[in-house]
């Protein structure tokens, strides 16, 4: 396991419990609560080696976007809308990192989707892009993983997004956000399937948080899915999928 960027945010399970943390070189020092709320206080601390990550961040709402890569949008023959296409997962999808992927027995094609995801820290409605930066927790890696068959057959998403495992987040939150060269990427047993760029993006991932706070007030650790790149493809029981952001970190999943 490659090291967390310093003071990188996260949850991770240790033979007394599950903790939220921070990481600091090799050790990860445990908090009382997740580090962007008020109060936090360091309970202790463990080394790296000796914790098992979870996912970083327990979301009362995933908020995702649809089509934010016009070459996506492309691939699946669908035409650009104006605005931000913007559909919700549930909580009971998420998984962490090296927890597998179940592929439901009612779908015969389950895709992966790389995707950058931003962590809300501050409780906000109807901010603007210029203020979206100050309610940011800081930014994780995802994998939309979608029910290819089901999304095509229902004529809308709900079903296809929501099975259990289908929202891996991880490994670690990082509070700085990519640059927009920074490349969005998903591998499959370690060859390169799918990769764009941030800069790639429709709706920049502030643009997205500034856009969803209009619609709904978005809470502490709420996420937001930014929308997933072209190249995205099944996944087949045995394979393991790796989503990667450059300046985040690698989400590494087995399917099964």
């Amino acid at each position: 396991m490659s090291l967390p960027p310093f003071g990188a945010l996260g949850r991770v399970a240790t033979g007394d419990g599950e903790h939220s943390c921070r990481f600091v070189d090799g050790v990860v020092e445990l908090l009382d609560r997740p580090a962007w709320e008020h109060g936090v206080s360091l309970i202790g601390k463990a080394p790296l080696a000796g914790v098992t990550l979870l996912a970083p961040v327990v979301p009362g709402k995933i908020v995702a976007v649809g089509f934010n890569y016009r070459a996506h949008a492309a691939e699946l023959s669908v035409a650009v809308h104006a605005e931000p296409v913007l559909f919700l997962k549930p909580p009971s999808a998420v998984i962490g990192p090296g927890q597998a992927i179940v592929r439901p027995a009612r779908s015969t094609q389950v895709d992966y989707e790389a995707e950058l995801v931003v962590v809300v820290g501050r409780r906000c409605k109807d901010i603007t892009p210029a203020e979206a930066a100050d309610y940011v927790a800081g930014y994780t890696c995802g994998n939309d993983v979608t029910a290819r068959d089901l999304q095509k057959l229902d004529g809308q998403w709900t079903r296809a997004k929501s099975f259990d495992t289908f929202c891996p987040l991880g490994p670690w939150i990082v509070l700085e956000a990519p640059s927009p060269e920074a490349r969005v990427s998903a591998r499959l047993d370690g060859i390169e399937v799918q990769h764009g760029l941030v800069g790639d993006m429709i709706v920049s991932p502030l643009e997205l948080l500034a856009f969803a706070s209009g619609v709904m007030t978005l809470e502490p650790g709420d996420v937001i899915m930014t929308g997933t790149p072209p190249g995205v493809g099944p996944l087949a029981a045995g394979q393991t999928v790796t989503v990667a952001v450059e300046g985040v970190g690698e989400l590494t999943n087995p399917v099964v």
